[in-house]
């Protein structure tokens, strides 16, 4: 299946789109204020330890502490191989721990530790960190704490041993540990050498830089999102790269260059006068993906739904009634549902615990053969994904690795009419809200009168249906009642000013 990647640049934001078939299959978004920072490696200080939980906050110098827990700590077994290093002023700088041990006699308030982003901070959520550095090349994964060699495991496992063999030769005496990724299967052993060299002098950049910086200073920033376009999402299917600003095609081109030559024939740039992103109605796309509701070709549909702790998606036959009984556009729907659902989780980037709801199938050939086919979607994900299987409910359940914030998350703040809940009260609610309110303040205050100031809707029902319910509370209380509309207040909102 050809890909083709768009990349849409301006000084405030990057997008990039990955198309195949015509069809959006992946978006990132990068902005130059909220840049991500997972992979950024930070001299971090210790500012709170609980031994309860096993954990630590540590200051890097964002809004809020980062956190840590023990497990990310270095284990025991690497710790061997990792010196302690020494800080001008004397300080030493973890990470050498053994995570065997409580936190409480590895950490203490004040400690200068280097620590390393693995989800950036999400919602009321700090950064998650861990102690256990890795730097990522075009070929390699360097782990310099470390001394084990390992490959990637999406490639076949006759030829790990061998990957192994020849990484393990190139690394020599030197130390460090090196995981082969999957795009280096095919490398020659000139390219895994330069990749090797190139992440032991980004690690050498980084302890000199900890031995130099106060604390809570960045020491290594991760790759942008133009570069790791290059770095990550480019396959052997690709076929181009286009992006539609000249200077950061040079910068592009030059980086491709020297890290990834393999890549340079596929860059273009683009220069035609629609916008890029209008090739694909990418941008119409990028509105479909912040909405509820996903229609499917059949006439089904999707409705997903994104919460704190999950994601659920619940699938519907809609006006689809099949060619043959119902039992077939059950299954028909399913199958078509499996393949739009693996394209929404890339396209929206969900994350965590995904809870699906197919319709119910009674034939466990049709339940064998929706999850297969879904399996099989989900096979082309990037992100690390894992499938359950049906519950006892007949709920599909999986979940998906969750490195960054979703689209609708970073593109989209909570409505300030519901704050977040989807819906708002009836205007009538809201009128009888008011009604307990003046009535439960005339019991404490006694005031010349009572103002109401809300929607202008809600206003317009006093007036008109509740307009007996209002008077009949003002002859009760025995004060008079006033109404102020205000266009600028949501339907929920009011005011009541004792006068």
């Amino acid at each position: 299946m050809q890909q083709e990647i768009l990349i849409n640049w301006s000084p405030q934001e990057t997008r990039v789109a990955v198309v195949e078939h015509a069809a959006v299959q992946e978006l990132q978004v990068e902005r130059t204020l909220e840049r991500g920072l997972v992979g950024n490696v930070y001299l971090g200080k210790v500012v709170r330890v609980l031994p309860g939980m096993q954990s630590a906050f540590i200051d890097i110098g964002l809004d809020r502490a980062a956190f840590l827990h023990v497990a990310d700590l270095m284990s025991s077994i690497n710790s061997r191989h990792v010196e302690t290093e020494l800080r001008a002023d004397g300080t030493s700088i973890l990470p050498a721990a053994s995570s065997l041990r409580p936190i409480e006699k590895q950490l203490f308030e004040g400690q200068a530790v280097m620590v390393q982003v693995l989800k950036d901070p999400m919602g009321t959520k700090g950064a998650r960190l861990t102690a256990q550095i890795s730097i990522a090349g075009r070929l390699l994964v360097f782990l310099p704490q470390d001394n084990h060699i390992g490959v990637s495991q999406k490639i076949p496992p006759r030829q790990r041993e061998d990957l192994r063999q020849r990484v393990q030769t190139l690394v020599g005496d030197m130390g460090g540990g090196f995981i082969l990724r999957t795009n280096g299967e095919e490398a020659t052993d000139t390219e895994l050498a330069e990749d090797i060299a190139y992440l032991r002098k980004t690690w050498i950049r980084i302890k000199d830089a900890s031995l130099r910086l106060p604390a809570a200073s960045v020491l290594h920033q991760d790759l942008s999102l133009l570069q790791r376009v290059l770095r990550d999402m480019v396959l052997e299917n690709t076929q181009t790269i286009r992006i539609d600003s000249r200077e950061q095609f040079e910068k592009l081109k030059a980086f491709a260059v020297e890290f990834m030559p393999s890549t340079v024939p596929k860059l273009q740039l683009y220069s035609g006068e629609r916008p890029i992103f209008d090739l694909f109605n990418i941008d119409e796309e990028i509105a479909k993906a912040l909405g509820r509701r996903v229609d499917l070709k059949s006439g089904g549909y999707l409705v997903i739904d994104q919460t704190e702790a999950l994601t659920t998606i619940d699938v519907n036959t809609g006006g689809f009634v099949g060619a043959r009984n119902f039992e077939e556009t059950i299954y028909k729907t399913n199958l078509e549902a499996a393949q739009a659902i693996a394209r929404q989780l890339r396209l929206r980037n969900l994350g965590g615990i995904v809870i699906v709801d197919f319709i119910d199938m009674t034939k466990e050939n049709h339940r064998d053969a929706v999850l297969a086919e879904f399996k099989k979607q989900l096979a082309r994900d990037r992100i690390k994904t894992a499938v359950n299987g049906f519950s006892a409910l007949g709920l599909l359940e999986m979940t998906r690795k969750r490195t960054r914030e979703s689209l609708a998350h970073q593109l989209c703040e909570p409505c300030s009419a519901c704050t977040g809940k989807g819906i708002v009260k009836t205007a009538r609610s809201v009128t009888y809200d008011i009604l307990r309110e003046i009535l439960r303040e005339a019991r404490q205050f006694n005031p010349r009168e009572f103002r109401i100031v809300a929607s202008p809707k809600v206003i317009e029902l006093f007036l008109d249906e509740e307009s007996q319910h209002l008077a009949s509370l003002s002859d009760f209380i025995g004060k008079p009642i006033s109404l102020q509309a205000e266009a600028v207040m949501a339907q929920e909102q009011y005011d009541i000013v004792l006068l």
